[in-house]
């Protein structure tokens, strides 16, 4: 979250942030509490102190009925300070509230705008959009073709929105994972695996809102356990409540977890087949970085990012996000985009990866902090995520892109020694 002086001194600002991001946030209530909350503490110190100072003279009095009314007088003291410390503990609790619903701060450079129609592209990769001499399968049709997903089996055992992969489909998940994770330990990450599930504090701390109507995040029934919806949960949480030595900055862990997500209202024409399922598996990066050395390390995820479908030969874009689109806890975030041949009538771009600075808004809210040697006091630590690979999205825009016209897939040379071949053809 935001620091709370930070939103009082600059109350305005703050407001108008959250208009451009859409976010429904009372700042002028907020403001108005803190104040009151202020003037409540220092009436409960003072008669903190007065009771106290009581207290002392009891023993110096000449007589007991004059220690008998300083007695009193102390008793009177304690209860009218423990009446403004459940006043004061109460403004704290409202203004809590309040502060946990105002986004983070937003990178000067990102666009303006309500959604994702104002996001504004960055860099195409280096691979052109296909142009097909024949009429582009989605990864559905090729799904069934070549027996590689079966959504009907999915359906029988959990439920819409979830598959049994198959054949060298399994093999080309597998490839991804260990493709991803061998390029990311080259870099420096260091290769992590986290639970499936996680407490409801540390989902609040990363700026997820596991419980409520809108929720898309898979609970516990009678537990405050929640099924994760990405690594990036679990990755920043395990460094709650902890302080790391600034000389160990940045640093960089790649997690391999599955991913959980109720995916509510997302049905669509769009959303079909593997795009929005309720679970996969994901790559993901995560970095904790000193403040200065947050902006640098949002480029090196993205430059990532790049170069891992690169490698996989598929046509992407990457586009700076509008502050409409962006998450509560991003001060700035880059998508990349993969072109995918067989969604929509002719092919549409299809979010397969993120990348977002959150600077110290998730490490407040977590207490993550970091120490410099020699210095007193601690401060706190940025923090960033990126896709690596959503396994389920990198698997459609690898199926739709090597599609040939015998209807069968080529397989990226980078992948070809985990799956054992270099094309998936009908059996």
């Amino acid at each position: 979250m935001l620091d709370r002086k930070f939103i009082v001194e600059n109350a305005e600002a703050v407001k108008q942030n959250c208009l451009a991001r859409g976010a429904h946030a009372d700042v002028d209530q907020l403001v108005k509490l803190e104040l009151v909350r202020r003037t409540k503490l220092i009436d409960a110190q003072e008669l903190n102190r007065q009771a106290n100072e009581t207290s002392k003279l009891i023993g110096k009095a000449g007589s007991e009925q004059e220690r008998e009314s300083l007695k009193e007088q102390g008793r009177q003291l304690r209860e009218q300070k423990d009446r403004a410390q459940v006043e004061h503990d109460q403004l704290e609790s409202q203004i809590h509230e309040l502060q946990a619903h105002i986004p983070n701060a937003t990178h000067p450079d990102a666009p303006i705008g309500s959604d994702d129609t104002a996001n504004t592209q960055v860099s195409l990769g280096k691979t052109p959009v296909p142009k097909f001499d024949f009429k582009a399968k989605d990864h559905v049709e090729l799904g069934k073709s070549l027996d590689l997903i079966d959504f009907e089996a999915g359906a029988r055992v959990a439920g819409a929105g979830f598959y049994f992969l198959r054949n060298e489909a399994v093999l080309l998940d597998l490839a991804l994972q260990q493709f991803a994770v061998q390029q990311l330990v080259a870099r420096g990450f260091t290769p992590i695996t986290t639970p499936d599930v996680a407490h409801t504090q540390i989902l609040h701390g990363i700026g997820f809102m596991p419980r409520g109507p809108e929720t898309q995040i898979y609970s516990l029934e009678n537990t405050d356990l929640n099924l994760v919806a990405t690594a990036e949960i679990t990755l920043g949480g395990m460094m709650a409540d902890q302080t790391l030595d600034a000389e160990s900055l940045p640093l960089k862990l790649v997690g391999i977890s599955h991913c959980f997500r109720t995916e509510a209202g997302a049905a669509g024409r769009a959303s079909k087949g593997l795009y929005r399922v309720h679970q996969f598996t994901k790559i993901e990066m995560f970095a904790f970085t000193l403040p200065d050395q947050s902006d640098a390390m949002h480029e090196e995820l993205r430059q990532i990012e790049c170069d891992l479908f690169d490698a996989l030969d598929i046509p992407y874009r990457v586009v700076d996000t509008a502050t409409g689109d962006l998450g509560g806890p991003a001060y700035r975030k880059y998508d990349l985009e993969a072109w995918m041949p067989g969604r929509g009538d002719a092919g549409e771009w299809g979010e397969v990866t993120s990348t977002s600075n959150c600077t110290d808004y998730q490490a407040r809210r977590l207490n993550i902090r970091y120490k410099v040697k020699g210095e007193k006091g601690t401060h706190l630590v940025h923090t960033l995520n990126g896709t690596a690979y959503a396994i389920s999205r990198a698997l459609i825009a690898v199926l739709e892109n090597h599609q040939q016209a015998d209807g069968s897939v080529l397989i990226p040379k980078v992948l070809q020694p985990w799956v054992g071949k270099e094309r998936i053809a009908a059996r």
